[in-house]
């Protein structure tokens, strides 16, 4: 991505790596395939890491003849996976970024789950905008859980500064001017002055009120809650040319140049700390970032809280989430969906109730003591009902990226895009509508059948 400290899923796989490493898991898969061993891949933190093989662990419980292997790839995660799919070395089951998955289903590679749904109900009863249907009656499967993406605050900065804590609740939720000026109450130099005090130092923050993540998981709810969507409803046209996304887009960077409350790229640096570090450090009052984090968060130590994001509107949310998918070259068909399923129980698995996932059946969004079963623990604060789990139900749009066609490359146009505006050197009018006319000369091609609205 872009600089940005935020550890999210998306960041992850844009650390580090290369071909030597490439090299070496692909040989490491070689030489243990084969006998009755299954194997799973995945990135993620290390808090996921250890939480994806507790999982495992406790699906490995129910297998007699079967040795689940976990395949922990937490950088440079699509070039290698890539890179098994040449060699013809698959996982059974694993981890896919959206765009990979619908091009290796329509490869023939990934299993087609929908004729399994009678068989298996939790699968075929899940929230609609969780599945990945490549034709009209072809799904290659579901988010592996459901993300949304939220406000997280360390509660002492607030407190320390007299701020006010971002609402919990779409109704309450910020406008823009309002998520500003707490930013400016947050930001603080090593001197203690914040940056509308005369003699405030840039160079030396002790305490940055926010970031501004051009990462589009991130943007993409302010950009709906002002009313617009990257492309129209055909998928052939984009909107991030509007005035309403420019004016987003030039917010975003007036957080770092013109209110300094946020880290520039430079300011960050490309070894900072995850966001869960910042937040415990004080090094960062509030950010915006994916649900998933909270496992992190919530096992620093400081007290946090979530809220919902600001809004340019309509308080707007994106609901996410990469899908799982089974290889179809599998040998084990059967248990692949036994995992499928088991690992998207919150009855069976932890990752729920330690913040990592969030489920995909709606009655844990609207029944009580359904809800209860995976927030009622330490993890998830007192006001993660509405701040998340309402907010997911009510104000929540699929992420585009799980319906557009030809999503790879217009998502490293999308990328580069950022990436030039983030440095404050280029008139955001301008690059945005250069953008806009590379993806309308054929770039944008529609959307897929599962186009979730």
């Amino acid at each position: 991505m872009t600089g940005s400290p935020n550890l999210s899923r998306r960041d992850v796989l844009k650390i580090g790596g290369g071909l030597a490493a490439t090299v070496g898991i692909g040989g490491s898969l070689a030489a243990c395939s084969g006998g009755n061993e299954f194997e799973y891949m995945f990135w993620g933190s290390t808090g996921e890491q250890d939480a994806i093989e507790a999982m495992l662990a406790g699906f490995q419980d129910t297998q007699e003849d079967l040795t689940i292997k976990p395949v922990y790839t937490p950088a440079d995660y699509d070039t290698k996976l890539n890179a098994l799919v040449a060699s013809g070395n698959v996982p059974d089951l694993g981890y896919v970024q959206p765009a990979m998955a619908y091009r290796l289903a329509e490869q023939g590679k990934l299993l087609d789950l929908a004729p399994h749904f009678d068989e298996y109900p939790s699968l075929g009863q899940r929230l609609p905008g969780s599945y990945f249907y490549w034709e009209e009656d072809k799904c290659l499967g579901t988010q592996g859980a459901n993300e949304t993406v939220i406000t997280f605050y360390n509660r002492a900065a607030f407190a320390e500064t007299g701020a006010q804590p971002p609402p919990a609740s779409a109704a309450e939720a910020w406008d823009w001017d309002t998520y500003v000026e707490n930013a400016y109450l947050l930001t603080a130099d090593q001197s203690g002055r914040r940056p509308d005090e005369a003699g405030f130092d840039p160079t030396q923050v002790a305490r940055f009120g926010t970031l501004a993540s051009m990462w589009s998981g991130a943007w993409y709810g302010l950009l709906l809650s002002a009313g617009v969507d990257v492309v129209d409803s055909s998928g052939t046209r984009t909107m991030l040319d509007s005035p309403e996304a420019i004016d987003m887009f030039q917010k975003l960077v007036d957080l770092m140049y013109e209110h300094r409350v946020a880290p520039s790229p430079s300011q960050l640096g490309n070894n900072a700390p995850s966001m869960a570090v910042q937040l415990a450090s004080g090094r960062l009052g509030m950010a915006i970032d994916g649900q998933w984090a909270l496992l992190d968060v919530s096992q620093a130590d400081f007290d946090f809280g979530v809220g919902v994001l600001p809004s340019l509107g309509t308080p707007k949310t994106t609901a996410m989430g990469g899908p799982t998918a089974i290889f179809a070259d599998t040998e084990y068909v059967e248990q692949a969906l036994e995992l499928y399923a088991f690992q998207s129980d919150p009855d069976q698995v932890d990752l729920f109730s330690s913040g990592l996932w969030m489920p995909l059946e709606e009655k844990y969004y609207t029944d009580p003591e359904a809800i209860a079963s995976w927030t009622d623990n330490d993890a998830h604060p007192p006001e993660y009902k509405t701040a998340v789990i309402d907010y997911t139900l009510e104000n929540s749009q699929t992420y585009f990226t799980q319906k557009l066609r030809n999503v790879e490359e217009i998502d490293r146009l999308i990328t580069s895009t950022t990436e030039r505006i983030q440095t404050g050197e280029e008139d955001v009018a301008t690059v945005m509508g250069e953008l806009a006319a590379q993806l309308n000369d054929g770039m944008l091609q529609g959307v897929y059948p599962s186009a979730p609205q």
